[in-house]
């Protein structure tokens, strides 16, 4: 009987954990299978996918590859080698769709699985941040998008003359997304600091304190995330991540101004559910009776 009452009371102790251990593998198997569904259509559409990805680069007019000019691509550039080489190339492009595609499905389900954790005011910043990010991640995407011919143009400039670029469709395309992705997380990177202003975890004064060593940051990271080196590749990541960052320290200011007004106002405000108010312990003034009836 004491053992079948020890196995009953580790059972209850680890049921709250396997509760947690089925929850994450119900959310990942969500968030999987939207993958799956945005990568098939992804895999759909992904001729027109490469063809809007490819686009910059045909366009550079001062590179030219050992392929044969198309319609498509003027410069002959771009080449696929291998026979297996174009269904590879559309599951790596199918793989790439799905993850972003499905971005708010997969953020949207980490945050339900860590919601319960979060405080009722921490729920509500976290959803504005999954729905200020996306729009983010999509600026810094497209700023990669528009920048990236330069980029290339730095690297085919070392090139020796006389000598004909070649430039694997997959790779380039698979070496251009990886780009896009890093623009774009770059972009949402301000927005998490203005995310733990708000939990409460970080103060805009010492984000204001420390810009020169964050901007250096900055731009050695931009350095090290643009493949050219160059300065203009560097500060076309790096410039629009300062003014972000610039932007946080002032979101971050303000709120911190907003929230001392109202400890100020209001202190037991700001106090979280572990935390006692203070009690007033000054003693209630006695009314003074006026007959003995109010007595009695």
């Amino acid at each position: 009987m004491a053992g079948k009452a020890g196995r009953s009371a580790d059972d209850a102790a680890r049921m709250p954990l396997m509760e947690h251990i089925r929850e994450l593998r119900s959310r990942l198997i969500r968030s999987a299978l939207a993958i799956v569904v945005a990568g098939i259509v992804g895999f759909v559409f992904y001729r027109h996918i490469v063809s809007v990805l490819e686009t910059p680069i045909c366009n550079i007019k001062s590179i030219h590859g050992v392929g044969q000019p198309t319609k498509d691509c003027r410069n002959g550039v771009l080449v696929l080698v291998g026979p297996s080489a174009g269904i590879t190339l559309a599951f790596k492009i199918a793989m790439f769709s799905g993850i972003v595609l499905a971005a708010p499905v997969w953020m949207y389900q980490l945050w339900a699985f860590l919601a319960p954790g979060l405080y009722k005011k921490e729920k509500k910043y976290s959803l504005t941040f999954i729905g200020a990010a996306i729009p983010l991640f999509a600026a810094g995407a497209a700023l990669c998008y528009v920048f990236f011919p330069t980029i290339l143009r730095v690297l085919m400039g070392f090139v020796p003359s006389g000598v004909a670029a070649q430039l694997p469709l997959d790779q380039t395309l698979v070496f251009f997304l990886r780009m896009m992705v890093v623009f774009g997380a770059s972009f949402v990177l301000p927005l998490i600091l203005v995310l733990f202003n708000f939990i409460g975890i970080l103060s805009g004064d010492r984000m204001r304190r420390h810009w020169r060593v964050v901007v250096l940051a900055i731009f050695v990271f931009s350095a090290i995330a643009v493949p050219t080196g160059d300065p203009i590749g560097m500060s076309v990541l790096a410039i629009p991540i300062c003014l972000l960052y610039f932007g946080a320290i002032g979101i971050a200011l303000a709120n911190d101004k907003r929230r001392a007004a109202r400890q100020a106002a209001d202190p037991i405000h700001q106090l979280s559910p572990d935390e006692a108010s203070s009690l007033d312990l000054t003693p209630a003034p006695i009314e003074r009776a006026d007959s003995l009836e109010d007595i009695s």
